[in-house]
């Protein structure tokens, strides 16, 4: 039956965490899901319903599947219509993401989650003995995925592959004093290797850092994919899936020290993004002051004349600042104190912090206290989409932002 199928799937982590098993899975001790599983209403009650319908007991018979089973999955939450929209679009066009480090059971976990949902194709990068032990181990079903192991290439292709990558490693980097044996070092290195993948065209998006530092994956990134032509600064953004819809927050873990005019390309990018989500960006440029009732404040400043550079070059566009947090996400007070302000009667959807610091603060914050669920860091203004988990990502956030790298693979292709 279908809904038997869907529950030999991963065990979603949620229901991990409210039983204190790490490893619940399909089996003789885990056949019926459990109360918090959420495929009791995305896989068993379909399932119900067309039995019903086969057997004449429905009065009501369904004739849109999939919508009705939107309209099941949008009961659990509004990460759900969005992780709905990601996937939709990746669907449309699948593409090749490299797993970086993909040893690890969570990422084979979103990986046969991918592959059974067709969001994309993956390829699973990292020591060959390791994964195939990891997915003995976890019952993962991975029947012909490619696999590459860096340091243990075993194929005529692969072997080929690494000395290309080792050359033109060298030459993109030769002028910022890479030597040819650091080169060949340097790829040894998943996540140097996988970022060569995306930037040869052997793949279209990496995903990695699931287990390492930040700078660990971002550097590669930087030194070898770059900046899309025309973006000054890379930047970062995390999505908060709030009961109102989703919040957009950035830059949220690469930029330190902004000017205002860095921080309205920022909003460009952010912009572009929340708009190739089919969502209308409404924009608030927020610090501790409100259209310029701190007059002198440093960081007050730096957000009013950002907001009036992104006027002069977007009249049309819903933002303004600088505000009050409160004030963003206010539209009535705001109404009360300030109707003149460009988002009117409006809620904020998309929140630009003046620093790092304040953002990362922000984010983490609210994801933990409020307990929301958090999709990101979401790299923007690469020319190749590469993007780098948070530590201890879930399933549903790995498979999250697997559909983002593909949505950002087609557009590259467009481009």
């Amino acid at each position: 039956m279908r809904w038997l199928i869907w529950l030999k799937k991963p065990v979603p982590d949620i229901v991990n965490l409210a039983y204190g098993d790490i490893d619940l899975k399909f089996g003789k001790d885990y056949i019926i899901p459990k109360p918090v599983d959420p495929r009791l209403i995305t896989a068993v009650a379909p399932a119900v319903a067309r039995a019903a319908i086969e057997t004449g007991v429905a009065r009501h018979p369904i004739t849109n599947w999939e919508e009705y089973e939107f309209q099941l999955s949008s009961r659990l939450g509004n990460d759900n219509a969005l992780s709905k929209i990601i996937e939709t679009k990746a669907k449309q066009d699948l593409k090749r993401i490299v797993f970086v480090d993909a040893d690890n059971p969570s990422l084979l976990k979103a990986a046969q989650v991918i592959v059974e949902e067709r969001i994309a194709h993956p390829i699973l990068l990292g020591n060959r003995k390791r994964i195939e032990a990891a997915i003995a181990e976890y019952s993962i079903s991975l029947p012909d995925i490619p696999i590459i192991d860096p340091q243990e290439p075993t194929s005529e292709v692969d072997r080929n592959r690494l000395e290309r990558y080792q050359k033109n490693l060298f030459e993109k980097r030769k002028r910022k004093g890479m030597t040819h044996r650091e080169a060949e070092d340097l790829l040894q290195t998943n996540s140097y290797y996988g970022v060569m993948m995306v930037e040869e065209g052997d793949a279209d998006a990496m995903i990695g850092g699931l287990t390492k530092k930040y700078p660990h994956t971002i550097r590669p990134a930087l030194q070898i994919v770059g900046a899309r032509p025309g973006v000054k600064k890379v930047a970062s953004m995390h999505i908060l899936i709030t009961r109102q819809g989703p919040l957009f927050l950035a830059d949220t873990t690469i930029n330190h020290f902004l000017t205002s005019e860095d921080i309205a390309d920022i909003t460009e990018l952010v912009h572009r993004e929340v708009t190739g989500l089919n969502i209308e960006p409404r924009i608030a440029l927020i610090t501790y002051s409100n259209f310029g009732s701190v007059p002198k404040g440093e960081s007050a400043v730096l957000m009013r004349e950002a907001t009036a550079l992104l006027h002069k070059r977007h009249p049309e566009w819903m933002v303004d600042g600088e505000m009050q947090a409160h004030l963003a996400l206010n539209p009535e007070l705001r109404q009360k104190f300030y109707p003149f302000s460009r988002l009117a009667n409006h809620q904020a959807n998309v929140l630009i912090f003046p620093s790092l610091s304040s953002a990362n603060i922000a984010y983490n914050l609210l994801g933990v206290t409020s307990n929301l669920p958090v999709i990101g860091p979401i790299l923007l203004g690469l020319r190749k989409p590469v993007h780098i988990l948070q530590m201890g990502a879930s399933v549903r956030q790995i498979v999250d932002m697997v559909g983002i790298a593909a949505l950002h693979a087609q557009q590259a292709e467009r481009s």
